[in-house]
């Protein structure tokens, strides 16, 4: 399907999409959240992928924020939080789909762009990028789950510091707080990606996908009620084909060769 500002290219058993708009630096508008949904419809409907890559277009900005233009013209506060709603469920979307997510930052990512990096799985930042949550200084707060998942990446005061402040985040910094795994010099980022994304598409996809759940599940349970949860999940990826043929692959010295089943 061809979008006008969403773009989604499959390489095998990875995917790229990009966000472009970078006249606006890929300010994300009604339009734009739209597309995603249905970009990762796609994805979601694809038996091939195994890992996808989230970046932006253009050498500044990977998504520098929600479209302020059209925030303006919002025209009631009941409006207001209906996109915050589809926006914030967009991204736990994202955040949930069965197969990891490697955020390629490639510069600004703030507001909504920020927020849309934080629902990844790993995160790959040029040394060039920057975050933030500027809202505050616009008169309003996140509302694409950023005082949520930010607080918690980091903390209850960090996160209100960065929120409660505008004030914007250094990629080195950023990896210091653990936002990212990763800085690379800005022009090796995207290959960095790729390069990720194709050690990850040979791994297991049933055991990624409960990983996530794990991990995902258990952050917001009590240890008990995690490690029951990771056992649960263990029982169920030994009841497939893949687990056999991973541990095949082991004793006999060579490499597995997974079919997701």
């Amino acid at each position: 399907m061809k979008w006008n500002n969403v773009r989604l290219d499959q390489n095998g058993k990875w995917g790229l999409l990009t966000i472009q708009r970078p006249e606006v630096l890929n300010a994300l508008d009604q339009e734009t959240l739209n597309e995603l949904e249905q970009a990762l419809d796609e994805v979601e409907s694809s038996a091939d992928l195994r890992v996808l890559i989230v970046t932006g277009s253009g050498e500044k900005a990977f998504v520098a924020g929600a479209d302020i233009k059209e925030l303006r013209q919002l025209p009631s506060s009941s409006e207001a939080e209906r996109l915050a709603t589809q926006g914030q469920q967009l991204f736990s979307r994202l955040e949930e789909l069965s197969l990891p997510v490697i955020m390629a930052v490639n510069g600004f990512a703030l507001g909504g762009g920020f927020e849309l990096a934080l629902s990844g799985d790993i995160l790959l930042a040029s040394d060039k990028a920057r975050f933030g949550l500027p809202e505050v200084t616009l008169g309003v707060l996140p509302g694409y789950g950023g005082t949520q998942r930010l607080t918690r990446l980091v903390g209850k005061t960090t996160a209100k510091y960065y929120a409660l402040t505008g004030e914007m985040i250094s990629a080195e910094k950023a990896y210091q707080l653990g936002i990212v795994q990763k800085v690379v010099p800005h022009d090796q980022l995207l290959d960095e990606a790729k390069q990720l994304a194709q050690k990850m598409s040979k791994q297991a996809p049933i055991a990624m996908n409960y990983i996530k759940k794990a991990v995902n599940q258990g952050v917001e349970a009590d240890l008990s009620m995690g490690l029951r949860l990771e056992a649960s999940y263990f029982g169920v990826v030994f009841d497939t084909e893949d687990r056999l043929e991973g541990m095949d692959a082991f004793l006999e010295k060579r490499s597995a060769s997974f079919q997701g089943k």
